[in-house]
């Protein structure tokens, strides 16, 4: 038997190869899915099988592009939102890989179809060697409750917590888990720094485990009422209805422009400005949005729709295979140029600035407007006196309610100052005069005011 896992960057998504016997079961792949044939090519096993434990929100999944390509099965549980499936196994029913033998487990609560895959060795079929969880359970968490119905969001908690106990905390403790996704992820808050776990060590630290139910389900319910769900969700869901998306054409597609031609192409689009806040704040393209590379996964899905024709600035044409690639894993294909900034610098096209300030340079100044556009809950743990508080990801939406002068100066901070680049970029484009990023955030603030 041989495991291997494959991380997503930007959005903490782990998708697994399981193989025995010469033949091999994706877990939860995303839609490029090369890395994974690849590895089972390495080793010399057949894809047989994907498997899903639910349907995704974060990604654009893969089981269309594996099914298609290798002539994999999917499977998945009876619920009618696995209707593309070729399998469909009910509550313990099981299939066999090699020697192995993996039982389905419903387990609703994250979302209402919500499966976790029991592995069983055939020589020791009494005692389960690991479980794939899905987000039904995380390292030191479950997944966020409010997905299928924010004003749910408790009593789907509860729902979990009676999957995990019914159907996960039977397992003898030694079972390892792999779950779909680790810190950083979006669909859940608090998951543990680890690289494994089982459920033994589960049992002595995760919430789940330790709380009673009541209890459990009203904190979970109301957490995950306060993490940001970022609008592109609503569009995995409904492209993952039939399995997910072919893999995309490939960043060879995206145009590499000329500043002429890039200024003229992309007044029907949206600019996005891929370089570090820093650079953003120096120079930029007018109207572009400043959200950094490794951003992308996430942010560009804030600032940009599935029916958006999208153009990158960049520091350099090297960047653009990985911008692409992160783009497209959230459905946002229709990348169509893209310009190097040292060109459009040295053209004869507009330019605007933005602005910076050190934490040293603020705590010396008077009349500044300061908006702080983390998490409502990393507000409260600590902020600037006099700060105004409002997530960049709603931030756009929520322009009206600011009540900041725009010929005023305005500070916006995070916590090192990545998402406050976005805030800067978004402030500048609704016509703020005097925009600056306090370089370096809260964590650089804290040391100084400590």
């Amino acid at each position: 038997m041989k495991l291997l896992k494959f991380e997503t960057p930007g959005i903490s998504h782990y998708a697994y190869l399981l193989a025995d016997g010469g033949e091999a079961a994706i877990v939860d792949p995303r839609r490029d899915i090369q890395e994974y044939v690849d590895a089972a090519r390495s080793i010399g096993v057949r894809i047989r099988y994907v498997l899903e434990t639910h349907r995704q929100e974060d990604f654009v999944m893969g089981s269309n592009a594996i099914r298609q390509h290798t002539g994999a099965e999917i499977i998945n549980g009876t619920h009618e939102i696995f209707s593309y499936g070729d399998r469909h196994l009910e509550d313990g029913e099981d299939f066999e890989l090699g020697s192995l033998k993996i039982v389905a487990r419903y387990t609703p609560g994250h979302t209402p179809e919500s499966m976790c895959w029991v592995v069983y060795p055939k020589e020791h079929e009494d005692d389960a060697w690991g479980v794939f969880t899905g987000d039904t359970l995380f390292f030191g968490d479950t997944g966020r409750s409010d997905l299928p119905d924010q004003e749910r969001a408790v009593e789907n908690a509860g729902v979990m917590y009676d999957s995990v106990h019914r159907a996960l905390a039977p397992l003898g403790d030694a079972t390892q888990i792999f779950p779909a996704h680790g810190p950083g992820s979006v669909c859940g808050a608090g998951m543990a720094e680890r690289s494994s776990s089982t459920l033994g060590v589960e049992k002595t630290y995760n919430p789940v485990f330790l709380e009673d139910r009541d209890r459990f389900a009203k904190k979970k319910g109301e957490e995950s009422k306060l993490i940001p769900r970022p609008p592109y969700f609503r569009h995995m869901e409904r492209v993952n209805l039939e399995g997910g998306l072919l893999p995309p054409k490939g960043p060879g597609t995206v145009a590499v422009l000329s500043p002429s031609a890039f200024h003229d192409a992309a007044g029907d689009g949206k600019i996005i400005d891929i370089r570090e806040p820093e650079a953003f704040a120096g120079a930029h393209i007018p109207d572009a949005y400043s959200v950094w590379l490794g951003g992308l996964p996430i942010f560009g899905g804030w600032v940009a729709s599935h029916e958006d024709a999208i153009y990158l600035c960049t520091d350099d044409n090297a960047q653009i295979e990985r911008a692409y690639r992160h783009l497209t894993r959230i459905g946002l294909d229709d990348v169509r140029g893209a310009v190097g900034f040292s060109k459009w610098r040295g053209s004869a096209q507009p330019m605007r600035r933005g602005g910076a300030i050190t934490p040293t340079e603020l705590r010396g100044a008077s009349g500044l407007q300061i908006l702080d556009v983390r998490e409502a809950g990393e507000f409260e743990s600590g902020h600037i006196d006099g700060a105004k508080n409002v997530y960049v990801g709603h931030l756009e939406e929520k322009l009206g309610d600011l009540g900041f002068d725009k010929d005023k100066p305005v500070v916006v901070t995070c916590g090192v100052g990545h998402r406050a680049g976005v805030g800067v970029s978004i402030l500048l484009r609704a016509g703020y005069k005097d925009v600056r990023n306090l370089i370096g955030g809260m964590k650089r603030w804290s040391k100084l005011e400590g």
